[in-house]
């Protein structure tokens, strides 16, 4: 029984990303925007949940992938695609590209699933990150303050993004996890600099700080011998 309310939060996040998906070829892309933070929420929730009862189970850890590879998978791709879409420097082929991060998610997920090097960090950017930065775009489209809409829509600034977002899912780059076993400064001081510098810019620059904080993250990992 134990096992079923982990499963059952993996589906929620899986039913997220497909009511995101109904959304974008809706048009509908900040509702989608939303639906992916309530899909990561879940993710995350799960992996409480599953640590908290010891639940673990090769059938939880098969469906957070497969929950995963259409939230953190599809999901932005269909946004990229969507957005490459409004463009018309473009050829009516290219907006497909978009979903080359797909591609790369399912390569992800499918190394973490087989790569034992990645049970307490990872290796290359997590999906849910990845989808994030992708997600936060329509946000910032629908509320502007930052006069950015001319280079979000730009079609080599969302062609760059696809490929560096891609890259960074399987570069082999060791990131830290935000799993605190406990509270101490020494055992944790890299996970509170991150967390308090990524709400910072979170105030102070609302959706537009979400790219910036999963740079942080990326930059953070690489320097994390400095924090001992």
């Amino acid at each position: 029984m134990k096992n079923h309310l982990p499963n059952a939060v993996t589906c929620l996040n899986l039913f997220a990303g497909c009511l995101a998906l109904c959304n974008i070829f809706a048009g509908h892309l900040e509702t989608a925007a939303y639906l992916v933070g309530l899909a990561a929420a879940f993710d995350f929730a799960d992996g409480l949940l599953a640590r908290a009862l010891h639940a673990s189970s090769p059938i939880g850890k098969d469906l957070d992938s497969l929950a995963d590879v259409v939230s953190f998978g599809v999901v932005p791709g269909a946004l990229l695609f969507h957005l490459l879409q409004q463009s018309a420097e473009l050829p009516a082929w290219l907006p497909y590209a978009g979903f080359i991060v797909t591609v790369f998610s399912a390569l992800r997920l499918a190394k973490f699933n087989n790569d034992t090097r990645q049970t307490n960090s990872f290796i290359g950017l997590p999906t849910p990150a990845c989808t994030l930065v992708v997600a936060s775009l329509p946000l910032i489209l629908a509320h502007d303050s930052f006069q950015l809409t001319p280079l979000i829509l730009s079609p080599w600034l969302l062609l760059g993004l696809t490929a560096l977002l891609s890259g960074l899912l399987v570069a082999e780059i060791p990131l830290f996890a935000l799993k605190f076993k406990n509270l101490t400064w020494a055992d944790n001081s890299l996970r509170f600099v991150f967390l308090l510098l990524a709400v910072g810019l979170l105030i102070g620059l609302g959706a537009a700080a979400v790219p910036l904080v999963v740079l942080l993250y990326v930059l953070l990992s690489v320097v994390r011998p400095s924090f001992g």
